[in-house]
């Protein structure tokens, strides 16, 4: 069914909310925590937790035999260890593409001759403000790796037919991840 332009209209006063007070309640080296209260559609109130990041940035790294090179790291919410792109925190006022840039080269060694927009994604909308800017990166250049103190990687090059693979088969679970390979292999054919 095709919504008209009154019926939308109407849907979108209905689904926006109007913050009425917000608080930040924790301040953090990552994130802050602000507390809301929100005008719903009717009078209504609510209350909304939010997260808010600064965003990141991930980087496919494609070389010229359609091979990736990943990463394995701990990750402590899971307790456990993931295979995912090369990915960082984007500093305050950082242009997201230097930030994958950096984090290629900091996690895998690597530079790139050519560094591609794939877009964006909203990591968690619910409930945090991340947004993360994702690249494929190609004419690759290998180099040495330098991670940050304390964060321990393993690289992994694999094929970009093997790693989608693996997401269907549920052995890659990262968000960011999932969305640039996707993207990646749309671009490429595979």
């Amino acid at each position: 069914m095709t919504a008209s332009r009154g019926n939308i209209a109407a849907a979108e006063e209905q689904l926006t909310e109007k913050t009425l007070e917000s608080e930040t309640v924790f301040s953090g080296k990552v994130f802050d925590v602000e507390v809301k209260k929100v005008e719903l559609y009717g009078g209504m109130t609510g209350r909304r937790e939010i997260v808010r990041h600064n965003g990141g940035a991930t980087i496919c790294a494609l070389d010229n035999e359609n091979c990736i090179y990943m990463v394995r790291q701990f990750r402590s919410p899971f307790e456990k260890i993931l295979l995912e792109l090369p990915a960082g925190k984007l500093e305050k006022g950082e242009d997201p593409k230097d930030c994958a840039i950096r984090e290629l080269k900091e996690e895998t060694g690597m530079t790139a001759e050519k560094v591609t927009d794939l877009g964006f994604m909203y990591a968690t909308p619910g409930y945090c403000s991340e947004k993360i800017y994702m690249y494929l990166a190609t004419g690759l250049s290998n180099g040495e790796g330098n991670p940050d103190d304390g964060e321990f990687l393993q690289v992994i090059r694999l094929p970009l037919k093997e790693a989608i693979d693996k997401i269907m088969q549920g052995e890659i679970s990262d968000a960011k991840t999932i969305a640039a390979l996707m993207k990646t292999a749309r671009m490429v054919g595979v």
